[in-house]
């Protein structure tokens, strides 16, 4: 686990900078879920954005599912850390085009938890949609806000929640949430500390109406229980007090995620090994 944070939050927005710098980029955009997650990016990399003079773009979008908590939540980090926020409502196009979607849609069971699932990704991949749009429109990028636990679990959409740069991706969410208390700690201006204080303790939710929490989902009690039953099995993945775990089973059954898209290796094809 990470020891020194400061110098921890230095690199990640060294090399965010760089990136910004090399891929002469104009705006940086930001999906804000009133969650620790997309929170911590903001934190991250606005201080980089006015050093730039690059634009931060965060939208709050919503689709029928989301707490009002989550929602005043996001309001108040767009509002804080992004030079452009708006908050948009896509529940009206979600119960238009959800009917055409969804195969035999009327004799559907609405309840069953597969169904769910599937609406969640579906809402994912539409905040996604308008996102990218916004980030061609102003010739940026969309920041991901997945952390390293998530990725291990499968614990986001394909083509739903991953963006152009990561700055949190290889973080354990335990870190993620003490970078966080060492951001609010040091972050001088007022509301953007409080902003992101915010969500240090709000329950973990992908806004998406699966469960009530992230960790009703993925089945333990804490994420630092999740952290280190995963870094036990990354230890030795023989490890037989933990292999019947939920978390193991959908570290295991989600590896085909990890390797998305896969593609037939050339020497799979033919013997040739040259184009």
């Amino acid at each position: 686990m990470i020891q020194d944070y400061k110098n921890a939050v230095n690199n990640i927005q060294n090399e965010i900078k760089k990136y910004l710098i090399s891929s002469k980029l104009k705006s940086v955009i930001l999906g804000v879920s009133g969650g620790i997650d997309s929170a911590i990016c903001a934190a991250l990399v606005r201080p980089v954005c006015d050093e730039l003079g690059v634009k931060l773009f965060c939208r709050s979008i919503t689709i029928s599912t989301n707490k009002a908590e989550e929602i005043l939540r996001a309001r108040n980090v767009g509002e804080a850390f992004g030079d452009d926020f708006k908050e948009v409502d896509l529940s009206k196009t979600f119960d238009l085009i959800i009917p055409e979607f969804v195969e035999n849609y009327e004799n559907t069971d609405k309840t069953e938890h597969g169904f769910r699932i599937r609406q969640g990704n579906i809402k994912a991949r539409m905040r996604m949609l308008y996102l990218y749009e916004l980030a061609a429109k102003h010739k940026g990028m969309v920041l991901s806000t997945d952390n390293y636990t998530e990725l291990l679990l499968g614990f986001w959409t394909l083509h739903g929640d991953v963006g152009d740069y990561g700055m949190i991706q290889n973080l354990w969410k335990t870190e993620v949430y003490a970078m966080a208390e060492y951001l609010v700690k040091n972050i001088k201006n007022k509301k953007l500390s409080e902003a992101l204080d915010s969500c240090i303790d709000a329950v973990p939710t992908d806004g998406l109406g699966i469960t009530n929490s992230d960790l009703d989902q993925i089945g333990a009690s804490s994420y630092q229980e999740v952290d280190e039953i995963l870094i036990k099995y990354l230890k030795n993945t023989e490890n037989k007090d933990i292999l019947n775990h939920k978390v193991v089973k959908r570290k295991i059954a989600s590896e085909f995620k990890r390797t998305n898209p896969f593609n037939i290796p050339r020497n799979k094809i033919t013997d040739i090994d040259y184009f």
